[in-house]
């Protein structure tokens, strides 16, 4: 038998939200209802109450402050991509790739976190950069880094009065990218995804692997080899041996499954390919930098 949610709120305030979240904790948030109305429509299990959280506008802003941009957990993926192009390129690249332009529309990066989904688009960008989980409660507020967010499918360290209210994430410090593979070019649910951040002045590369295990990965030794063997300082051309092992620790990193949408040793092939393609797009970005005009091989 089909039972609605029997409680329906709809604060006006962040402050009446918290108080909702602590009197009902297993409220379900709502924002631009891209996963939970799914789940509804299919008739999964079904929360006592819906918190609606879409009347409160600080959620739905974001600001600068020197590197580091903080995002309203109700900001949608279209504003991103148009606002935050230049200083989140890997964000921005992952949610061009979310859905249809309804959905992206509605979704936000809040929800996609909220949801803990290991295959949400969003999270290898975030694991790349670093970003920090802003989370609430009427107890206080605490940040939690995105490594430490997901703790299993679909599983978070969100504790049962707490709401995302916000996202840290350093703003891009060099070449950030993003690709996924899925059974369409569109409108699709990765098989797997992986995101790669640059780090010039650190000498250093940030890596997020997606719906390629329980949570979101990343690559530490893949990191670790990049750091060392990418010549910073006079960047030639993309040496093809680093290239391929960059590839092949990136899918020793994963640990995916067989399911209805792919095989774990397709999806570790792919993310070996993903991972040196973005490296090669990324290192060519970093030496047109480097190089100022013209092309990589500062010819015009």
């Amino acid at each position: 038998m089909r039972t609605d949610p029997a409680v329906f709120l709809r604060p006006a305030t962040w402050a009446e939200a918290l108080a909702a979240k602590a009197e009902h904790p297993a409220a379900r948030p709502i924002m631009g209802g891209t996963d939970v109305m799914v789940e509804l429509n299919f008739d999964r299990p079904r929360p006592p109450a819906l918190l609606d959280l879409t009347a409160i506008p600080e959620l739905a802003g974001w600001e600068r402050t020197g590197g580091l941009i903080r995002l309203g957990a109700g900001v949608p993926y279209t504003r991103i991509i148009t606002e935050l192009g230049d200083a989140l390129p890997g964000l921005a690249g992952a949610a061009r790739t979310v859905g249809s332009p309804q959905i992206r529309n509605r979704g936000t990066v809040g929800g996609n976190l909220g949801s803990a989904s290991p295959a949400g688009d969003a999270h290898p960008p975030l694991l790349a950069t670093g970003a920090a989980v802003e989370v609430a409660s009427a107890r206080g507020t605490r940040e939690i880094p995105i490594g430490d967010f997901f703790t299993g499918p679909k599983r978070s360290a969100l504790l049962p009065d707490e709401l995302i209210r916000a996202v840290r994430v350093p703003a891009a410090a060099g070449p950030q990218q993003f690709a996924k593979v899925g059974t369409r070019n569109a409108m699709v649910i990765a098989v797997c995804s992986f995101a790669l951040a640059l780090r010039p002045a650190d000498r250093a590369a940030g890596t997020g692997i997606g719906s390629a295990g329980p949570v979101p990965l990343q690559a530490p030794e893949a990191e670790e080899f990049l750091a060392g063997e990418l010549d910073w300082t006079s960047p030639e051309a993309l040496d093809e041996r680093v290239a391929r092992r960059f590839g092949e620790l990136v899918a020793a990193a994963a640990r995916p499954i067989d399911d209805v949408r792919g095989h774990a040793a397709y999806r570790r092939h792919a993310l070996a390919v993903l991972a040196r393609r973005t490296l090669t797009w990324a290192w060519d970005d970093y030496r047109r930098e480097t190089a100022g005009a013209g092309d990589v091989d500062g010819q015009r």
